[in-house]
């Protein structure tokens, strides 16, 4: 992700910030342009963009500002009033519940931060509105009345993220019970959504036969194979061929694990390239952990390579240094050769290389 600078008076701001402490302006995403605006009330209660490059242009805040989970903006002439991210909600927490507010403000900062990736690499983006199984997603909490109990999953673009996913602990309880080495709630999205994106991409989008040589048979039964999964434990020597064990239980797993790691590296690379991050270790000798990352990571002519090799020198930075600081791992993953070509082709299918291109 890009830095952002306050229009008005230049001050670093962060991407959920919603006033610069500098000069006290109230600040706003707007997607589009992918900028960060500083803002001032106008008479007629919507807000007018100042500072450099300013247009005057009039701006509403998305209508989830008000619960403190969104700073997106919508333009105060289009009629919306949810920004192009929460337009997606179906169905979110009782605010009634001060707790519950704050878990899906939780939430909705892992949603964000998907979306600046989507819009980014310029995907398609239908709303259920828009297409019968078009994108939506749905915040539940358990029911221990009736005993429902809420599983983060996809279905036909519908996806459902358990509320209780945001609670820390019970996160990392169900991380170490499951016997998982990554489990955030970004994670959970940009996951859920490969799901959707195989539908659209890959089996709408005339990509369905290259897909099934880079990642297997679809078709095999998915119930039955995550039964045997579940059963039986990881398929034995998964991490010459899979990026992680789940990924092996299944094509359709396969391809929303590889995707969602696709989502964590490029987005990860820009921010280091953002923040003009360059790993030279002294000790490296054969430049296999060297890597200067002053590429466009979302760059639809930067090549695989690239990408994987500059994704193995920051990664290994990146968890050294969270082990100076007695922290996990940030990726304890290891990316053999079959994968960095799972990965070449989610690259490849996101810029249009596989498939139907005007299935974007």
């Amino acid at each position: 992700m890009k830095l952002f600078a306050c229009p008005h008076c230049s001050q670093v701001v962060f991407f959920e910030n919603v006033v610069c402490e500098r000069c006290n302006h109230a600040l706003g995403y707007e997607p589009t342009s992918n900028t960060m605006l500083a803002l001032e009330k106008s008479d007629d209660g919507a807000w007018r963009s100042v500072g450099e490059r300013s247009d005057g242009a009039s701006w509403l805040y998305c209508s989830n500002y008000a619960f403190g989970v969104c700073n997106w903006l919508t333009p105060a002439s289009g009629g919306e009033q949810m920004c192009l991210c929460c337009r997606h909600n179906l169905v979110v927490p009782d605010t009634s519940d001060a707790a519950n507010v704050e878990l899906w403000r939780k939430m909705e900062v892992a949603k964000r931060r998907l979306f600046y990736t989507l819009i980014k690499l310029g995907l398609p983006l239908q709303t259920r509105d828009e297409h019968p199984e078009g994108l939506g997603f749905q915040f539940l909490s358990d029911s221990p009345a009736t005993g429902d109990h809420v599983m983060t999953g996809h279905d036909d673009g519908l996806i459902t993220i358990a509320l209780v996913e945001a609670d820390d602990a019970e996160r990392e309880k169900r991380r170490t019970s499951m016997g998982e080495p990554y489990r955030t709630l970004l994670g959970h999205f940009r996951h859920e959504v490969g799901h959707w994106y195989w539908d659209r991409l890959v089996r709408d989008g005339g990509a369905l036969d290259q897909c099934r040589q880079t990642f297997g048979d679809d078709s095999q039964d998915y119930g039955e194979a995550l039964k045997t999964h579940y059963a039986n434990g990881p398929k034995p020597g998964w991490q010459n061929e899979f990026v992680s064990h789940y990924a092996a239980s299944h094509a359709w797993e396969d391809f929303a694990e590889t995707w969602a790691h696709y989502l964590h590296i490029t987005d990860t690379l820009d921010t280091a390239g953002a923040w003009g991050f360059r790993v030279n270790p002294k000790v490296d000798r054969e430049d296999v952990l060297t890597a200067k990352v002053n590429f466009d990571a979302y760059g639809a002519d930067t090549p695989m390579a690239q990408i994987a090799d500059s994704w193995l020198a920051l990664s290994s930075a990146l968890n050294s240094l969270n082990r100076s600081m007695g922290a996990p791992d940030p990726y304890p993953f290891v990316l053999a050769e079959p994968v960095i070509q799972k990965l070449g082709f989610v690259h490849d299918l996101v810029h249009g290389r596989v498939g139907d291109a005007t299935a974007h």
